[in-house]
């Protein structure tokens, strides 16, 4: 019975299994830079971003239609440019930053909407902000898988720095350490898993694996590892979740696991050791001497 449930469908449908194979790449990539978000208080920035890669997704649709390249490399400037523009605009004129990146996102993804919807139907604009992770084919998944790879050697490198930044930036200004360069460096691999993201998930729902599994890591993990560890494990097991789900209740694929990864949190929420809402309300008695 659970067999045929949680199993069968990975066995017998081979789409199913480059579906399974992508979320799992997802989640590696995502889980460590949702991770480092959280810590940076950068979660709405995250947010942001996936939206304002929707115009140069939109852009690459126009010239190439549905082109995975296209769409992707599309996507990938459009993430820098608003970036750098945000950041920018934040350096000269001492507006917050995430100010700056509320501003230029809105005007990316009305843009995007306007030029896919002017372009194509109804069924191209779903495809965009929604994906269709179930579609994936072998070029997909072999940028997703190198995205993946890129992302943990490179936080590989510039882990120590990146972490001394969360907690105090002041430091590397003081020992001369270029804070501003491995900051830009974390944003463009930002960009990167979003791209991969909005491949399978569409660009409203890339950041959802991304976000949620890392803010429910919160309420089980205590060290930096143990948090992007839980937050890699968390995101594939909600991809596994909602692709059976999906499966079997003929849902969209994007949304049933971002609601699996949205489950996920709301029981972290609640059962986390980890100042969950049980814990909290209902703390264990220390043991007295």
């Amino acid at each position: 019975m659970f067999a045929e449930i949680l199993i069968d469908p990975f066995l017998d449908f081979a789409f199913m299994r480059r579906a399974l194979i992508a979320c799992v790449a997802l989640a590696l990539g995502c889980g460590p830079v949702g991770t480092l978000l959280i810590l940076r208080r950068m979660s709405l920035v995250g947010d942001a971003m996936s939206h304002a890669v929707l115009p140069g997704a939109a852009v690459g649709f126009l010239f190439a239609g549905l082109s995975l390249w296209a769409m992707g490399l599309g996507g990938f400037v459009a993430g820098i440019l608003v970036a750098l523009t945000a950041g920018f605009v934040t350096r000269v004129t001492g507006q917050r930053e995430d100010a700056s990146f509320a501003a230029f996102y809105l005007i990316s993804l009305a843009v995007g909407v306007m030029i896919v919807s002017s372009r194509g139907s109804n069924v191209d604009l779903i495809h965009v902000l929604f994906g269709t992770v179930l579609a994936v084919d072998d070029a997909a998944l072999l940028l997703v898988a190198g995205i993946a790879s890129v992302t943990l050697l490179a936080l590989a490198v510039i882990y120590r720095p990146l972490l001394v930044e969360c907690f105090d930036p002041g430091f590397l200004k003081a020992i001369g350490s270029q804070g501003a360069i491995y900051h830009s460096i974390f944003l463009v691999l930002v960009v990167m898993n979003l791209v991969a993201g909005f491949q399978a998930l569409g660009t409203l729902m890339a950041v959802g694996l991304m976000m949620l599994p890392a803010a429910a890591a919160k309420f089980w993990a205590r060290s930096i590892m143990g948090l992007a560890l839980t937050s890699v494990l968390l995101a594939t097991v909600s991809g596994y979740l909602g692709l059976v789900l999906s499966f079997h209740y003929d849902l969209q694929s994007g949304p049933a696991i971002i609601l699996a990864a949205g489950g996920a949190y709301l029981v972290s929420l609640i059962a986390g050791p980890k100042d969950g809402l049980l814990r909290r309300f209902f703390p264990v008695r220390h043991l007295r001497a």
